[in-house]
C-alpha cells in the first residue's frame, strides 16, 4: 500500500480492512474521524507516515480471517452483520457493565473518585446508544433494505418519509460524534484503562470490558459511517 499525506484515514481502511487494528493501536480515529488526511491524523498520533506505511504492510501480510468483505457485500448482508454482531454485543455489554460499574464504585469509589465520573459517562453513553440503535433498527435500516430490494427487482424506490436518506444518515452521524466524544472522555478519565495497584478483579474486569466495548463501537461506527451510509446515499442517488 502506497500512502500519501493527503489520503484519508477512511480510504486506507476501505482498501485494507485490517488497518483498523493498527489505527486502534496508534489511537487514530478511523470511524468518526475517517475523513481526516493521513498526514494530520499521524501528526496528532505522533507517528510518521512512513512508519504507518510499514505497520500497514505488516498487517496486510497477515492471514485473513475469512470475514465478510464489507465493501462488496450487499447492503442486506452488511446491515445483518451490524445488527447481529454489534447491536447485540452493545446491548448485552450495556446490561452487564452498568451493575459492574456500580459494584466497583461501591468498593473503590472513596479512594478513586474518578470512578463516579466514569459511571456517569457510561450512563450517558447508554442513554445515547439505546434510542440511537432503536432508530436504526426501526426506521433507517429497514428503509435501506427496502431500497436495495426495490433496486434489485427494478421497482421504484420506496417513499422516504424523511425526505431523503441523507437526513437520518446525517442525524446518525452526529450522534456517532457524541458517542466518540464520550469514549474519549472515558479513556482519559480512566488513564487509558490503567487499573490502579489496589484494583480488585472486578476493577480489572471492568476496565478490560470498557476497552473492548470502545473497540467494538469504533468498528461498529466505522462500518456505518464509512461503508453503509455512503453506499445507501449512492444507491438512492442512482434511482
Amino acid at each position: 500500500m502506497i500512502l500519501s499525506s493527503d489520503r484519508t484515514v477512511r480510504d486506507v481502511v476501505l482498501e485494507l480492512p485490517q488497518a483498523t487494528r493498527v489505527f486502534e493501536k496508534l489511537k487514530i480515529d478511523y470511524c468518526c474521524g475517517g475523513d481526516r488526511p493521513l498526514g494530520e491524523a499521524c501528526a496528532t498520533a505522533g507517528v510518521e507516515v512512513a512508519n504507518l506505511e510499514r505497520m500497514l504492510e505488516e498487517v496486510g501480510q497477515a492471514p485473513g480471517n475469512g470475514s465478510l468483505d464489507f465493501a462488496k457485500a450487499t447492503l442486506g448482508a452488511l446491515v445483518g452483520h451490524i445488527l447481529d454482531k454489534h447491536h447485540v454485543y452493545t446491548k448485552e455489554e450495556m446490561a452487564r457493565l452498568e451493575p459492574l460499574i456500580e459494584k466497583v464504585i461501591s468498593a473503590h469509589g472513596e479512594n478513586h473518585p474518578e470512578l463516579r465520573g466514569i459511571g456517569g459517562l457510561f450512563q450517558q453513553l447508554c442513554a445515547d446508544l439505546k434510542p440511537h440503535m432503536f432508530k436504526e433498527e426501526q426506521i433507517l435500516f429497514p428503509y435501506i433494505l427496502e431500497m436495495e430490494k426495490a433496486s434489485l427487482q427494478n421497482r421504484p424506490a420506496p417513499f422516504p418519509p424523511f425526505g431523503t436518506v441523507k437526513n437520518p444518515v446525517r442525524m446518525m452521524m452526529m450522534e456517532h460524534e457524541t458517542v466518540g466524544d464520550l469514549l474519549r472522555e472515558l479513556r482519559a478519565l480512566s488513564s487509558n484503562y490503567t487499573v490502579p495497584s489496589d484494583g480488585c478483579i472486578s476493577y480489572q474486569t471492568l476496565y478490560q470490558a470498557l476497552e473492548a466495548f470502545e473497540k467494538d463501537l469504533h468498528q461498529h461506527i466505522h462500518l456505518e459511517n464509512n461503508i453503509l451510509f455512503p453506499r445507501a446515499i449512492e444507491l438512492e442517488g442512482s434511482r
